[in-house]
């Protein structure tokens, strides 16, 4: 004889959390460079952090310094081979930013393509950053 009891239902599935968006893109230009500084620094470093301080004419300047190690709080970026450590408190402002890096007669620099900037000073040193809207 069969067992006429229904089955119990199986328990509702959660739904997979989506993955998280990489804060931030390089160039090639940017990997490269990243690369050299990695290879020629003084001591044994794991990337470079990249960050935001208050300061300058627009408010908020861009960091860029060696990472000799990996905080727990870090936002870690692997790209084209290389590793950018991003503050904690810098990633709503980085999100979507692609990193370049700039050669010219009279410089050479780190580049910050930011869709959240909203204004530059006219030296170029500071911006202006809101928080970048993430969907719910």
């Amino acid at each position: 004889m069969t067992d006429m009891t229904p089955a119990s239902p199986a328990p509702p599935s959660k739904p997979k959390p989506r993955p998280r968006p990489q804060v931030m893109k390089l160039t090639d230009a940017a990997a490269q460079r990243i690369t050299e500084l990695t290879n020629r620094a003084d001591s044994e470093i794991v990337g470079l952090r990249v960050g935001l301080k208050n300061g300058g004419c627009a408010g908020q300047t861009y960091t860029v310094e060696y990472a000799h190690d990996v905080r727990p709080t870090d936002e870690v970026v692997e790209d084209k081979g290389v590793k950018i450590l991003v503050d904690p408190k810098a990633v709503l402002f980085l999100l979507g930013t692609e990193m370049d890096y700039k050669v010219d007669k009279m410089q050479a620099q780190f580049i910050f393509n930011n869709p959240n900037q909203v204004s530059a000073c006219g030296c170029g040193e500071s911006v202006q950053l809101t928080p970048a809207k993430v969907d719910s």
